[in-house]
């Protein structure tokens, strides 16, 4: 490498000392209670049930009722640490996937609780559903 070369990796550290020195870059740990916005919320969560009924050995979809708890984290992508309660439909898995099927009632009523860590990347429309573990509600 010749001098000019490294002399412009230098300047270039130079300024990412002194940016971070002066606050330009937000340094966020762990996660961090925040509701999710309608925008981000629809989208994740729909990935998440898709995801949850895909996997599940149940006859009947289920869907997301409703969004208890949302954390998030701030990574090379959004993580979202969210719990749920999720119950199940009158819809069978074969047969439709329409989000708006109306819940079971008396015999085959069943929500559970899930809570799942969905890493997002939504400016590319990527989703990864890392971590999902449900109990009965």
């Amino acid at each position: 490498m010749g001098v000019g070369c490294w002399r412009n990796l230098l300047v270039l550290l130079v300024a990412l000392v002194l940016a971070a020195k002066l606050g330009h870059f937000q340094r966020w740990e762990g996660f961090r209670e925040m509701p999710m916005s309608k925008k981000n919320m629809d989208p994740t969560l729909d990935f998440f049930i898709q995801s949850y009924n895909n996997a599940s050995n149940d006859t009947y979809l289920f869907r997301v009722q409703k969004l208890l708890r949302s954390q998030i984290q701030l990574t090379t992508g959004v993580e979202y640490m969210v719990t749920v309660r999720i119950a199940r439909t009158t819809c069978k898995k074969n047969d439709t996937k329409d989000p708006s099927c109306p819940l079971q009632s008396e015999k085959l009523k069943k929500s559970l609780i899930c809570e799942s860590l969905i890493y997002t990347v939504p400016w590319i429309n990527y989703y990864r559903l890392w971590n999902n573990s449900c109990q009965e509600d």
